[in-house]
């Protein structure tokens, strides 16, 4: 098939990607002529495990190709995914108006009937929009030319999105007519040999699906920081309760693990979207307040544990903080917790210095020229004349450490952990005290 995706972001060159893997011809448009370069260069613009070498199989067997030119875009797709950003408003809403832009330009420039895919995260009655766009560029242009509109929300991790999109749980699809659900049926085929993933509804069913999985994962992850906060005071371990709870086939495993608040570019700007869908139809999503308020008050656990064993005043301390992106396998820093710890070390007289393996440029983009924050090369060059450690982000490469290393660089001896790395035991054995989340570590 052909297909044209709108956007280049995580979830339109993931999408392109992976559609042209199993065969599709692809051309991925983009407004930003930099995006673009990249990717004709044999770049791309973001950090994604796989895409890259997927990327560059694509454009070199001629299915995947990038463009600037609008026109050019909806002449080639039969198929239109919209997947472009949509950030929150002022109030917390979903910013709409690149999805209806890319919809206006679509009835603009289409000449015989498409099947409009929303791939954004977008709220409740957005395809509406989008119909009633495209159908106004229509009528300016006096066409009458036949459109389908479907919603078909991602599902795709950061740090997992290729393997995501290629091996789905689930193909949501929110459809009205038989045309575009058979062409959505035959495009995701290839996806579907083991069994049937398609779950079939309507629109405004398909587009509240997506809101409500992020809700959910992000309530898990917010109840299980107050349960690790109040074991702390309990003098409970919150590990064994994880596992004690997660043994319960109702409950699971799965995003039951404590740690120092959620970020990325999904959890927080859905669980705002959700509020404010809730809000403008006179319902006070009464739960999803007290996730949003937990997280944001879960961001500053590890600022609070600092100062309670160094002072409020941290004018003469220095720490090492390992971690920067928002979780692993992902240079993303939208939303993250090292953000919000970092500004408070500092604004209370700190130093730091910071290791990521992967989001160093990103984090020097966004915190460019703040003073008193510099970066290392290596997790043990940010141990250098480091008071404590704190561990903000769990790659995979902080997990075994030379716990005698590190007792020699830290100047305190003590290590912050917000992510539960480590078990308590072994710190503790190598002459290090240990700072947890919802830990027993004495």
């Amino acid at each position: 098939m052909k297909v044209a995706i709108i956007g280049t972001g995580y979830v339109g060159l993931v999408s392109g990607a992976c559609l042209a893997e199993v065969g599709n011809h692809v051309l991925c448009l983009d407004v930003d002529p930099a995006k673009i370069k990249i990717l004709e260069n044999g770049g791309i613009p973001i950090h994604e495990p796989g895409l890259l070498e997927m990327v560059r199989r694509n454009v070199a067997a001629g299915r995947l190709k990038f463009t600037t030119n609008i026109e050019q875009s909806v002449a080639f797709g039969d198929v239109q995914f919209i997947a472009v950003g949509t950030p929150p408003d002022e109030d917390g809403s979903a910013d709409l108006q690149y999805v209806v832009a890319a919809a206006r330009n679509i009835g603009k420039y289409m000449t015989g009937y498409k099947v409009v895919v929303d791939k954004s995260t977008v709220p409740v009655g957005t395809a509406d929009k989008v119909k009633e766009a495209i159908a106004e560029e229509l009528l300016a242009r006096s066409k009458t030319i036949d459109f389908s509109v479907v919603s078909n929300p991602e599902f795709l991790k950061e740090g997992a999105a290729v393997e995501d999109f290629m091996r789905p749980d689930r193909i949501i699809i929110g459809a009205e007519d038989e045309q575009s659900i058979k062409v959505m049926r035959t495009l995701y085929a290839p996806f579907q040999r083991n069994h049937e993933r398609l779950v079939m509804m309507d629109l405004r069913s398909a587009e509240l699906t997506k809101y409500a999985a992020n809700a959910m994962l992000a309530t898990r992850i917010s109840f299980m920081n107050e349960l690790a906060n109040l074991a702390e005071l309990l003098g409970a371990d919150i590990e064994s309760v994880r596992k004690g709870i997660g043994s319960d086939p109702r409950i699971g495993y799965d995003f039951l693990y404590p740690g120092c608040g959620y970020g990325g570019s999904c959890f927080p700007k859905d669980v705002k979207a959700l509020i404010s869908t809730g809000k403008n139809n006179a319902y006070d999503l009464k739960v999803l307040n007290a996730v949003e308020a937990a997280n944001d008050a879960q961001k500053q656990v590890l600022t609070k544990k600092i100062k309670k064993y160094f002072g409020e005043n941290l004018a003469d301390k220095h720490f090492a903080v390992w971690g920067l992106a928002f979780k692993p396998n992902t240079d993303d820093m939208r939303e993250a917790s090292s953000r919000v710890l970092i500004a408070d070390l500092l604004a209370a007289g700190a130093t730091v210095t910071a290791y990521d393996p992967v989001a160093m440029q990103e984090t020097k983009r966004i915190l460019n020229g703040i003073k008193g924050l510099s970066y290392a090369e290596s997790p043990s060059q940010a141990l250098d004349n480091a008071d404590a450690l704190v561990i903000v982000t769990e790659w995979k490469e902080f997990r075994s450490q030379d716990f005698s290393q590190i007792k020699r660089k830290l100047k305190s001896n003590i290590i912050f952990d917000g992510r539960n790395i480590y078990d308590p035991a072994v710190v503790k054995n190598a002459g290090i005290e240990y700072h947890a989340i919802g830990r027993l570590t004495k």
